[in-house]
């Protein structure tokens, strides 16, 4: 039995509430931090409360105060701050650019503290997911005005990450996830990403104690850089099969597996349309073909989704990895 997890990738949409109330103490200054807190809160407990009651395995806590990947880290820094705003790849939503002057030094810590909250929420035989973003995609997205080499920066970047990810562990995290969408993206270079993935394995997952997986979402690497990213010494690594499944598949047929347990980002997370289960089947049994562990997931986070749909599409998710193992035990 070759399905051995189904989890969401990432961060959920904010409910209206949440939206509303965050606009108002935002833009507004019409709400008090309190409440905003107390909603963040309750809107999360419904997040991993969506995730329990759909199967899901492995539970993310939503990350719905967060406006994009990076920008929680880039607060948290010295040595950074926020420029103007960027497209986030070929989405509809946009980032603050961290602009890099001095080498980064955190001031506290991200995601270890969101363990210690919602650890006890998650009932004991279910993980929890600590998301972290890459050092490579970091790096890239970012203005570098340190006078350094990006290589340097990667990896000061990787080291402040790779210390998230063990006090994360520590905290109860049951896996880590380090997300690198620049992989998957046409600018990808493999060089540099061979860089990166030894940074990776040296700063961030070294002897970690808990599962770990490198994520490319949005798009399948090419063949070169899925060379260099079967030399993550992850135990997962996490592929978009939504969006361009001839493409991942012929990795796969390929290339291989190298070994490592695969995520079939196999769910779309960038539309409303309900998945074929004969569809996503036969993606995981062409998966089945290359190892023996397969986590099913979505293509991206589900943040870009509206909220409703976004727990249509955990639903979805749970109902397929079900039937899948129904029919394959």
């Amino acid at each position: 039995m070759p399905l051995m997890g189904v989890e969401v990738l990432g961060g959920y949409p904010r409910s209206p509430l949440l939206r509303k109330t965050l606009r108002r103490l935002e833009e507004k200054g019409k709400e008090g931090k309190i409440t905003a807190l107390r909603v963040i809160h309750e809107a999360t407990i419904t997040v991993i409360g969506v995730q329990l009651g759909a199967g899901m395995t492995t539970i993310v806590d939503g990350l719905l105060d967060w406006h994009d990947l990076l920008r929680p880290f880039a607060e948290a820094w010295r040595g950074v701050y926020l420029d103007g705003l960027l497209r986030w790849f070929d989405n509809n939503f946009f980032y603050r650019i961290p602009v890099f002057v001095e080498p980064p030094d955190p001031k506290y810590y991200v995601f270890p503290p969101r363990i210690h909250s919602y650890r006890d929420l998650v009932p004991e035989g279910y993980g929890l997911k600590a998301v972290l973003p890459g050092p490579y995609t970091f790096t890239k997205l970012s203005k570098n005005k340190t006078g350094q080499p990006d290589e340097a920066l990667m990896e000061q970047i990787a080291e402040i990450i790779g210390r998230e990810a063990r006090l994360s562990a520590e905290a109860g995290a049951t896996a880590i996830q380090v997300e690198e969408p620049f992989m998957g993206d046409i600018d990808a270079d493999p060089g540099e990403v061979e860089t990166a993935i030894d940074i990776i394995n040296e700063k961030i997952v070294k002897s970690l104690p808990v599962e770990t997986r490198i994520a490319i979402q949005y798009n399948p690497p090419s063949q070169d850089v899925y060379r260099k990213l079967l030399e993550a010494k992850t135990d997962y690594i996490v592929i978009d099969f939504a969006d361009a499944p001839r493409r991942a598949l012929e990795l796969l047929s390929n290339i291989g597996c190298g070994g490592k347990g695969l995520g079939v980002g196999a769910i779309q997370a960038r539309d409303l349309r309900e998945e074929d289960y004969t569809e996503v089947k036969d993606l995981l049994l062409e998966a089945e073909k290359c190892t023996g562990k397969i986590i099913l997931t979505t293509s991206a986070w589900l943040d870009q989704l509206p909220y409703r749909s976004a727990i249509d599409k955990t639903r979805i998710l749970g109902q397929i990895a079900s039937q899948y193992l129904r029919e394959t035990q």
